[in-house]
């Protein structure tokens, strides 16, 4: 049987390398590395929430390291924005910056996809911001797709944005208060829509096992993405690290805390394992669940299998 080739949408760094920051090619040829080692063939490196102009320093910077390593290219084969268009709200902003939150800028991200050398794949944004239906058009007419996440959308702003074009929703479960109302609540709206991909990660952390199962269960298999949310920490060891301008605690348990605060601020999950664990979680067959983190994100994002 093949050796699993995983496709995760999600990566924030890995082996000790923070993709936030400017790292040097050795040091993303590392994370390249470390990240095969954990099957992870395919991924979209993730830049969250800043200022417009360090989105094209940071894109311009790894499509430079692509350019030099083979590596690299076949690794890093697009970038995931995650942010600056998200909600401000706490809880629902989790660990990003709401300084610099801002509503979603069409000349600001055509100049971020022209650094990017048009490998920006996927956005994630949240739809009650104002703008964002035509961002949302203009972004899916362009090829790129829009995951929602992030966001306390009504039911009015969800349906506009799926009409607008998008696609998926970010990590749901995660990315909202500890504490929601019962049954009017943005894990429940989303949920709902048989027109959007879930992405999970299922390191039992973000999830506890049972949620993930009950989510899992709403949602056709087609309609399922498995992904790690991976920060630098992921590949390597407890110890502290960083996320952009945070600094990050990572115990033996595997939790990646932001220091003086509630939230999660990634994850030190490898996919390899997050397979594994939905396998045996929620009693799936081992080629559907790599599926799940393989065939079902290509096909989402439009990329060849």
């Amino acid at each position: 049987m093949a050796a699993a080739r995983f496709f995760d949408l999600q990566v924030n760094g890995f082996g000790g390398v923070d993709f936030q920051g400017l790292p040097t090619l050795p040091e993303v040829n590392l994370a390249c590395r470390r990240l095969r080692e954990a099957s992870m063939h395919r991924v979209l490196a993730t830049f969250i929430t800043d200022h417009p102009e360090a989105f094209e320093r940071r894109l311009a910077l790894f499509e430079a390291h692509r350019l030099e390593d083979p590596l690299v290219a076949e690794t890093i084969v697009g970038y995931h924005l995650e942010g600056p268009y998200l909600s401000a709200e706490p809880g629902y902003r989790g660990a990003h910056a709401a300084e610099l939150m801002r509503d979603p800028d069409w000349s600001a991200f055509e100049r971020q996809q022209k650094a990017a050398g048009g490998r920006i794949r996927l956005v994630t944004l949240a739809p009650e911001r104002q703008g964002s239906e035509e961002f949302i058009r203009r972004a899916t007419g362009s090829g790129v797709r829009v995951s929602l996440g992030h966001t306390n959308a009504s039911d009015v702003h969800i349906d506009a944005a799926i009409r607008a074009g998008a696609t998926l929703c970010t990590h749901l479960g995660n990315g909202c208060p500890a504490e929601l109302h019962r049954h009017d609540n943005i894990i429940q709206r989303l949920l709902a829509r048989d027109e959007l991909t879930a992405c999970f990660i299922p390191d039992g952390i973000h999830l506890p096992p049972q949620v993930l199962r009950n989510l899992v269960r709403a949602k056709t298999p087609g309609k399922v993405i498995l992904t790690t949310d991976a920060m630098s920490a992921a590949g390597a060891g407890p110890g502290r690290y960083t996320l952009g301008r945070m600094e990050l605690e990572v115990g033996g348990d595997g939790v990646v805390r932001l220091p003086g605060s509630p939230y999660f601020a990634g994850s030190a999950l490898r996919l390899d394992r997050g397979v594994e664990n939905a396998a045996q979680w929620l009693g799936l067959d081992p080629a559907l669940a790599s599926a799940m983190a393989s065939e079902v994100p290509a096909s989402a994002l439009g990329f060849s299998l």
